[in-house]
């Protein structure tokens, strides 16, 4: 054996090492080129044996038999522009007369296999042109955030969906939520996710976690209020039903509905409101929802029936107020009570972790996505993490947070912990800290907290 062989054999297994150890080395490396000669050698054969060709057109054949030239073959889409990305390829297609973006979207999975690549989604970007996003390799196995993110006031990159893509939640697109996840699936790794992200923001954190404050206590430094029990997140949601009402006064004060001013500036939310005059955004986490809703007695139903239309109101009015509902249960249906499901209607962004029955995730998709409950129920028990996203557009994703420790979320709160505003309707609730622990220091444990 010559010493060419041997460094080829070398070389061959060390590339086979890395694409098992390190796809995404292996893909930046050798995978991304390999793909693209692929692709481009292979994509006329494929798109034909996918059933993603048409005929040519007549005139095409009239000249073929009056210049006596060969009969041309069956034309592809035009490939616009292909990309590489640091997970997979994007090609941007466009279709020929009489295709359509379902013809795509139905042969994904012959793509994928011809392609050799791990995944194949497409969308329609506008008539007649598609986008196809491959990934060469299992981007949720292991889940690496880009380090540039496309991060904007109220939108909060919070996971990876399938296709390499940042999964956004944007507050102003969907302004409420609902989250659902079994005990350990991983929806508490995706609300830390989502405080995390907001901590640098202008915004002000309203937490309600009835588990006597296990989830949300430890980050109280970057919340204006902190609610552990039933009895104070009834307070707190009076409260900031109150302050909605306040907000609304405002904005009619500075519509400005003169003649000459344009549509453009009549003031209709708190986000078309100057800078100097516009009220400071709030997000309300809510651990566990059914523990609002349940009862024993005749107290805690009026209680109960008091929280549950705050909610209600707050999810049908606050959006303009800018008063955004983030509400996380292990079920959520109209066994909780009436009025749940009248909420339920207004949370428009969901997103389902793994789920121990089809009921609960029909809960979340049944009404919006039918398709995205069976891709609910087969998430793994030991992918924890991994959760199916959709809106009340009918589209879903599979997506995965990454890993974020409560000791990691502590440290971001704290750091940030001087852009917690201090608002006048949420000072009684304002978490009281010890004054010895350094608020400032990123590492400082975080001191018990108390409502």
């Amino acid at each position: 054996m010559t010493a060419l062989t041997v460094a080829l054999v070398l070389v061959v297994a060390a590339v086979g090492v890395l694409r098992w150890r390190r796809p995404a080395w292996y893909w930046l490396t050798f995978g991304v080129t390999l793909a693209v000669v692929q692709v481009l050698v292979r994509y006329g054969s494929v798109m034909d044996a996918c059933g993603l060709t048409v005929p040519p057109a007549r005139w095409r054949l009239a000249l073929a038999r009056a210049t006596n030239r060969p009969t041309p073959g069956p034309r592809a889409p035009r490939i616009l522009r292909l990309r590489p990305t640091r997970t997979g390829l994007v090609l941007r297609l466009k279709l020929r007369p009489g295709q359509d973006a379902f013809d795509v979207a139905a042969a994904s999975d012959r793509l994928r296999h011809s392609f050799s690549m791990y995944g194949v989604t497409s969308r329609e970007l506008r008539s007649g042109v598609v986008e196809v996003r491959m990934t060469g390799y299992d981007v949720l196995k292991r889940v690496q955030m880009p380090a540039q993110t496309d991060t904007q006031p109220m939108r909060v990159p919070v996971a990876l969906r399938q296709d390499g893509s940042v999964h956004y939640r944007d507050y102003r697109a969907i302004p409420h939520a609902l989250t659902l996840g079994a005990t350990e699936s991983g929806k508490s790794v995706y609300q830390r996710n989502l405080v995390a992200g907001l901590a640098p923001m202008d915004v002000a954190l309203v937490g309600i976690d009835c588990k006597q404050g296990v989830e949300l206590f430890p980050l109280a430094r970057r919340f204006s209020a902190l609610a552990d029990d039933p009895d104070t997140a009834a307070d707190v949601l009076d409260a900031l039903v109150v302050r909605m009402e306040r907000i609304y006064q405002v904005i009619r004060a500075q519509q400005r509905l003169a003649a000459d001013v344009p549509d453009a500036e009549i003031a209709a939310d708190i986000w078309d409101l100057p800078s100097d005059l516009r009220p400071t955004p709030v997000v309300v986490l809510v651990d566990e929802v059914a523990e609002l809703a349940l009862y024993a007695n005749k107290e805690e139903e009026k209680r109960r029936d008091r929280i549950i239309t705050a909610l209600v109101r707050l999810a049908q009015l606050g959006r303009a107020a800018g008063i955004y509902l983030e509400i996380c249960g292990q079920r959520f249906g109209s066994e909780l009570g009436k009025g749940i499901t009248m909420l339920r209607a207004q949370l428009t962004g969901r997103t389902a972790h793994r789920v121990n029955d089809e009921t609960s995730a029909n809960m979340a998709f049944g009404d919006i996505a039918p398709d995205a409950v069976l891709a609910a129920i087969q998430i793994p028990a030991e992918m924890r993490g991994l959760a199916i996203a959709g809106d009340s557009s009918g589209g879903w994703h599979r997506i995965r947070a990454p890993h974020t420790s409560l000791r990691q979320a502590v440290n971001i709160c704290n750091r940030h912990a001087d852009r917690t505003p201090d608002l006048p309707e949420l000072a009684p609730f304002r978490p009281t800290l010890s004054a010895s622990a350094d608020a400032s220091s990123p590492t400082a444990k975080p001191s018990p907290a108390t409502a």
